[in-house]
């Protein structure tokens, strides 16, 4: 029975599968960021941040860990000497899945995985693209004030010739208020 064995197997047998991670880490931890399948790129996030979180001890026991799941001393050299300086103030999360669309040949979803604190561009520009989204939707408020604000002596002018055509029954009721008092 298979209780509670749930991941994705990617098509692949453990061996090939295992390989492909650990080339694909290496990889991510060279380049900072690679593409790939959305299935890849969500099984490669479990597979390389554990590893990323081991390397913020840098111990010979954490590095020979890291290393029997690489496979490779450039990679592992790096993420001990770069990537762990970096994400040491990260309590988790160390990387970012993109969707990219979907590719040509056979219409796999695409996506890019990237170390979050590597990628300043983006990084930047997620945070002044939710700034625009309040921006904007404060400016349209804005927007709507400003254009009360400016409608307002146009709206009352022409209010006026409205009030007037209703004079009638608003002055009755006045009349009777002011009467009344």
């Amino acid at each position: 029975m298979r209780h509670g064995k749930t991941f994705n197997h990617l098509g692949r047998k453990a061996e090939h599968r295992a390989a492909m991670l650990a080339n694909m880490a290496c990889s991510l931890i060279e380049h900072k960021r690679i593409n790939t399948t959305v299935a890849k790129a969500k099984a490669l996030r479990k597979y390389v941040e554990p590893l990323i979180t081991k390397s913020k001890t840098d111990s010979t026991h954490s590095r020979r860990t890291v290393f029997s799941y690489l496979k490779s001393k450039e990679a592992v050299t790096e993420l001990f000497r770069e990537v762990a300086p970096k994400i040491a103030s990260r309590p988790g999360g160390y990387t970012r899945i993109i969707r990219m669309g979907y590719r040509a040949g056979d219409n796999a979803e695409m996506a890019m995985i990237e170390l979050v604190d590597f990628n300043t561009l983006y990084g930047n520009t997620v945070e002044k693209a939710s700034a625009k989204k309040r921006t904007r939707r404060g400016a349209a408020k804005k927007k709507d004030e400003e254009t009360d604000v400016t409608e307002t002596p146009a709206a009352t002018t022409e209010e006026a010739p409205a009030a007037e055509a209703k004079p009638k029954k608003t002055r009755k009721k006045k009349d009777d208020a002011d009467s009344a008092e």
